[in-house]
């Protein structure tokens, strides 16, 4: 077992990138019955309070900042449920970048630091999906150096647009100047209104950018029921609750369609 490291992206905040990393981790690990490990990387921590709140958990005692300064993220792993496990993060961690230039002489050696501590751990799961904050920094350069794949998020805005359009010329950046070893899983629609015209001329536009083959068919659409979940915690109690799971659903099914295809094209080189 060698986990698959996928990146959630964009440079635009508030594109649902946190719902997305959860709610796939969250699929993954409880319906395909697959080991997951999810990554917060992001110093607000939204990934973590949503995880924890949907599992109980009350209190979060070690955060990744912990495990960074320890030179070991193993002990900071906060175990949600038999599949599923976390690395939580918490505001302390919005010193990364100082600790990084304090400890650490190189870029190399500070954007490499998330994939050091990271490769120990891969054989333990399936998959390993990081949450980033919506910036070129430090945390988003470790995470791209961590990851095999990015799943680029795409709201139905211009601004969204330009800002995955950002995330694919920096990830050529990081490739020509680091030997990043990334690629675009795909980019995924994450709809304001459904049926809306804004919405759906995004959605076009990205599919002349990055390529039919490359924009996932499957789109989150907006549900009231994501937004109760920031309060309530993941449910499962009623058809609504069931209706958010299944789009996320069938949004795990094709990823793991596209993953099958990178596989086999890697296999065939």
């Amino acid at each position: 077992m060698t986990a698959k490291t996928i990146v959630v992206g964009n440079f635009k905040g508030g594109v649902g990138k946190t719902k997305v990393s959860v709610m796939t981790s969250w699929e993954y690990a409880n319906v395909h019955n697959k080991k997951v490990l999810l990554v917060d990387m992001d110093p607000q921590g939204n990934a973590s309070t949503l995880i924890a709140r949907s599992a109980g958990i009350t209190e979060i005692s070690k955060t990744i900042f912990d495990g960074f300064q320890e030179g070991n993220l193993e002990n900071v792993i906060l175990n949600v449920n038999e599949n599923l496990d976390l690395i939580p993060a918490a505001v302390s961690f919005k010193n990364f970048s100082k600790f990084l230039y304090q400890n650490f002489k190189t870029d190399l050696e500070q954007i490499t630091l998330l994939k050091r501590l990271l490769d120990p751990l891969k054989e333990h799961y399936d998959y390993i999906f990081i949450d980033v904050p919506p910036t070129i920094s430090d945390y988003s350069d470790n995470a791209m150096m961590a990851s095999d794949y990015v799943l680029i998020i795409l709201q139905a805005q211009e601004l969204s647009l330009e800002g995955a359009e950002t995330y694919v010329s920096y990830l050529q950046f990081m490739h020509d100047e680091y030997q990043a070893e990334i690629q675009v899983l795909g980019v995924l629609p994450v709809l304001l209104r459904a049926g809306g015209r804004v919405d759906q001329t995004t959605v076009e536009r990205a599919t002349e950018l990055f390529g039919e083959d490359n924009v996932f068919s499957n789109v989150i659409k907006h549900l009231e029921r994501l937004k109760a979940w920031d309060v309530t915690g993941i449910k499962n109690d009623d058809h609504h609750d069931r209706k958010a799971h299944q789009t996320f659903l069938d949004v795990v099914d094709e990823m793991e369609e596209k993953l099958a295809r990178f596989e086999e094209e890697e296999t065939n080189v």
